[in-house]
């Protein structure tokens, strides 16, 4: 027999060790999280699950297992004869489910009959989560952290694709959770990953750094949109050294009209997301920039928004939550382009140092 059980704390450890990684979860389970790089072989799919399940509660349970049973063998035959029929001996995958491990394990079986060596994640994919988020705390009190802070539409963003391109580790947590930060951050026909989902990428982008090189990240809320940000990693965050880019207030609006090309595209879709500020500014306030959107001014809008909303609950928010935000380092790049953010990025790199 060479089918091993594993730990789910070592297979954290050690999840870059295995060349396949095999989740035997429905295709629903899949989607809303698995482990980095697990490729989908689903034993019984959504809609076999649910048949199985109204069969134990309205039959039986041997029923229900024979049955199951039946439809295991049927996709585990076709998962072989799909994926495993041109591998070689010394192929050696990383299998699990969701806790109790009789999908994985029916699965590995098989394998484990053929002659691969399978290794199975000890109490499947609800094990490794747990794990995988203690080893969150533990990277992210390892890691070395600077802030890039600014008032909305000062360029964060921009910087910290600027500072990817000149080779500094970037920790984009709004590109993680797909969503801008901000009430107005919902990116049109782009969904939000789940809470779980979110974590793992979160994870997987801390295992990807090296300890010893400083991690630059934007001053985020706590939640990003829908998800938030894992506790310990947000604290770390909090009471790390800042960096404050300012642009003049012109830039600021020019780029926030370019970076939300999708608002100006569809004016009658921005109208409805101002709705959502009604009860922080009152309807009348929020008509009048409506009023002034269907004129076709939304510089003017964007102007106020930032000077109104945003950059008042911005500073209050910095003072608050960062604790090295008054002695943060400022930062005034030569205006909102690709070519600006570069400079500043190349000045930066003593910093990450």
């Amino acid at each position: 027999m060479s089918l091993t059980l594993i730990a789910a704390a070592d297979a954290v450890r050690r999840l870059a060790d295995f060349g396949t990684v095999i989740d035997a979860r429905s295709e629903s389970e899949y989607a809303e999280d698995h482990l980095p790089g697990a490729q989908n072989w689903p034993t019984l799919n959504d809609a076999e699950r649910q048949f199985i399940g109204t069969t134990y509660k309205q039959v039986n349970a041997f029923e229900a297992k024979k049955r199951g049973a039946a439809l295991a063998a049927r996709n585990i035959g076709a998962h072989i004869e799909r994926e495993v029929i041109e591998k070689a001996r010394d192929w050696s995958p990383l299998l699990y489910c969701w806790r109790g491990g009789k999908r994985s394990g029916s699965l590995a079986l098989v394998l484990d009959q053929i002659g691969f060596r399978v290794q199975l994640v000890e109490g499947g994919y609800k094990a490794f989560r747990a794990a995988m988020l203690q080893d969150i705390e533990s990277r992210s009190d390892a890691l070395r952290f600077q802030v890039v802070c600014g008032t909305t539409g000062s360029g964060k963003t921009r910087l910290l694709h600027a500072l990817q391109r000149a080779g500094a580790q970037v920790l984009d947590l709004e590109a993680l959770a797909q969503h801008r930060s901000s009430v107005l951050g919902a990116i049109p026909g782009v969904p939000q990953p789940s809470q779980k989902r979110f974590d793992t990428l979160v994870w997987d982008a801390l295992r990807g750094f090296d300890r010893t090189r400083t991690v630059f990240v934007e001053s985020e809320s706590k939640k990003v949109g829908n998800v938030a940000v894992p506790d310990r990693l947000m604290e770390r965050i909090r009471e790390s050294p800042c960096i404050n880019v300012s642009l003049p207030l012109p830039e600021r609006v020019q780029l926030l009209l370019e970076d939300y090309a999708f608002f100006v595209a569809n004016p009658e879709h921005f109208c409805k997301r101002l709705d959502v500020l009604a009860a922080q500014r009152g309807k009348l306030v929020v008509q009048g920039w409506k009023d002034s959107v269907g004129r076709g001014d939304l510089p003017a809008v964007v102007q106020d928004l930032l000077l109104t909303h945003y950059d008042p609950v911005y500073v209050q928010s910095m003072q608050r939550n960062f604790s090295q935000f008054a002695g943060a380092l400022d930062i005034a790049p030569g205006g909102r382009s690709a070519s600006a953010m570069d400079a500043v990025a190349e000045q930066l790199k003593d910093v990450a140092a």
